[in-house]
């Protein structure tokens, strides 16, 4: 593959990815609605599986085709970018006042999943291998964990006011059939866009003699993070702060347990050691996320605290990108 064609299956790739997500959303959304599913369940599972696809099929892709340090660069630079790069972007928009609940309940648990990660990375001559690795032992811990995160979403949806548990309204149903399509296009889709992207930013690595670390932090996870903000963006301009702030949360938790589980089980995935000041960024963005309800107005992400949260993402970008 020339240089020409691997940055435009890059570019072509995220495109789909973004568009096939979308599709994912709508699909599912609708499939839940007509089942009378809650919006807090939808927006706590199905947006944030949606927004996190483009990650999930990236990762897994790589997986399999051991390009293990796209696939964790991938899952922690989405996560930085998350939470510095497009709550910034959208509480700049829009000031983002969030509910105690996500404040107490939902940031710990994205914090956790980080926390989690860290001994799993530093596994050092654990499960038969010579350096550090995320084993399926580990995947199986990571799922098991993602399974804890449904189980308390579902929880929170059993307790929830029934005037939150709605259907479409009348006239307005996606037919089945349409659903169905969509929702199996966007899997169709996100397959496609996935191995486009992988395989485009391998090229461009090898051509450069960059390392798939850091197209990985870089391209791949502002790319794959797009569905995030377009829909966190969207969201804070229509002052819809819940779901601006849910998305982000949602998807850096499902991002930990659930891709980089899913990866893992396929394939274990051998540790870059650099990568652990970028896992320290991440865990540092999220920490950052929960004290900045704190200051300021209470329970809300200032245009200031936005502005600060980009200002630190351009300094990472710069920092990783001089780090090679």
């Amino acid at each position: 593959m020339t240089l020409f064609l691997a940055v435009l299956a890059v570019v072509a790739g995220l495109i789909v990815l973004t568009l096939a997500s979308d599709w994912l959303v709508e699909g599912a959304s609708a499939l839940a609605k007509r089942f009378h599913v809650s919006d807090l369940v939808i927006g706590l599972t199905i947006v944030s599986f949606g927004t996190s696809a483009p990650e999930l099929i990236v990762s897994v892709v790589s997986a399999i085709q051991g390009n293990a340090d796209i696939s964790i660069a991938n899952v922690i630079g989405s996560n930085i970018t998350n939470i510095l790069l497009i709550l910034g972007v959208a509480s700049i928009i829009y000031p983002l006042k969030v509910t105690k609940s996500t404040i107490w309940r939902e940031i710990p648990f994205a914090l956790l999943a980080i926390l989690v990660l860290g001994p799993m990375v530093n596994s050092f001559g654990l499960n038969g291998f010579p350096d550090s690795v995320i084993s399926r032992s580990d995947a199986l811990i990571l799922l098991a964990l993602f399974l804890f995160f449904l189980y308390y979403v579902y929880g929170m949806a059993k307790h929830a006011p029934k005037d939150e548990v709605e259907g479409l309204p009348k006239g307005t149903e996606m037919h089945l059939r349409k659903t169905l399509i969509w929702i199996v296009g966007g899997l169709i889709g996100l397959t496609l866009g996935g191995k486009m992207t992988v395989d485009g930013a391998v090229t461009i690595a090898t051509w450069f003699g960059i390392s798939q670390k850091l197209i990985g932090l870089t391209i791949v996870a502002i790319g794959t993070s797009l569905p995030e903000l377009a829909t966190s963006v969207q969201a804070a301009r229509k002052k819809k702060a819940d779901i601006a702030v849910g998305n982000i949360v949602g998807s850096n938790i499902f991002n930990v347990f659930l891709i980089l589980g899913v990866a893992a089980l396929v394939r274990p995935l051998h540790v870059d050691a650099s990568l652990m000041f970028d896992g320290f960024v991440a865990s540092l963005a999220t920490l950052l996320l929960f004290l900045s309800m704190f200051f300021g107005k209470k329970h809300r992400l200032d245009r200031w605290q936005g502005a600060i949260f980009v200002l630190m993402y351009i300094a990472y970008l710069v920092y990783v990108v001089f780090r090679g």
